[in-house]
């Protein structure tokens, strides 16, 4: 059995409050394996993952969305905390021009690092979905969005899993367990003793979850196709209610995302420091069951 659980470290927008923190998201996935990454990391995002009682170290990933401070700033610090906690393996940070930006963050202060840090430059021009990141489970994929500066959405895609009935199997004549299974989930069918054999005659598909995460953008087209079907979207709605959000997007509107998309589930994130009443803010949102307001250490588990 697998599970999926996303931990908002960081809701605001542009400048923190009390209560709201810089953007940050960290997904954990479980399945035999586990996997945690971070999606953004804006100032102080170390010590909301303390606070979280989250590991920082297992992060192997992070995946920046765009590099204005909110969603950044906070790479300095939580390099430095690896580094001095001994880290060896290799960290890998994947964004839009990435590869200039972390040059110039790995360079400040006289520290060195015990550690591989990796700049994977990610695409932010078009209307095509990349997959930029691939594990045998699950895939990260990107899609330029419209914010003014590069910038890019991520969506984290869990793989179908197929489950096979041992005795629809056992009645076709099948062994218990060998290769054929294994050739059956990469083909689709095989050839056994004579006969062809197709995978859904002796197995379920069960259908991987999406989650699309916007960072900051205005409506586009791209995320709409990013969040597809997506169990769960979380969408900048740094101005509620503004008609000109400037450059990012109003809550009618990722409502329309979200409706076009046939998302499921929407959680708003990035919230101005000028809606300071979250009461207020939920009778924005009543007469929407499906819609959630994020606020930091929030946890969400699919």
């Amino acid at each position: 059995m697998t599970q999926i659980e996303i931990t908002f470290l960081g809701t605001t927008a542009g400048i923190p409050t009390k209560s709201r923190n810089h953007a940050a998201l960290y997904i954990r996935y479980q399945s035999e394996n586990e996997f945690c990454m971070l999606f953004d990391c804006g100032e102080g995002t170390q010590k909301q993952i303390f606070t979280a009682g989250l590991n920082f170290m297992r992060i192997d990933n992070i995946f920046i969305t765009h590099w204005h401070a909110d969603h950044f700033a906070g790479l300095l610090g939580l390099l430095e905390t690896m580094n001095l906690e001994g880290r060896k393996k290799p960290l890998n940070i994947y964004g839009p021009e990435a590869c200039n930006f972390v040059e110039g963050i790995l360079v400040l202060g006289y520290a060195k690092k015990g550690f591989e840090v990796n700049a994977i430059d990610v695409n932010f021009d078009g209307t095509e979905i990349t997959t930029v990141f691939e594990d045998t489970e699950f895939t990260i994929q990107s899609i330029p969005m419209k914010h003014g500066i590069p910038a890019v959405a991520y969506a984290f895609v869990e793989k179908d899993r197929v489950k096979i009935d041992k005795e629809k199997a056992k009645k076709l004549g099948l062994p218990p367990k060998g290769l054929i299974f294994k050739k059956l989930k990469e083909h689709g069918s095989t050839e056994y003793k004579g006969r062809t054999i197709k995978l859904e005659e002796i197995a379920k598909i069960e259908k991987g979850k999406k989650i699309a995460y916007s960072g900051d953008t205005m409506p586009n087209n791209n995320m709409i196709k990013l969040a597809e079907n997506a169990e769960l979207l979380i969408h900048d709605a740094t101005f509620f209610d503004e008609p000109d959000a400037r450059k990012h997007a109003n809550l009618e509107e990722v409502m329309k995302i979200a409706e076009e998309a046939n998302a499921k589930q929407i959680i708003l994130t990035h919230i101005s420091r000028r809606y300071q009443d979250i009461e207020e803010m939920k009778k924005k949102i009543e007469k929407y069951s499906h819609v959630k307001i994020a606020k930091d250490f929030m946890k969400v588990v699919l």
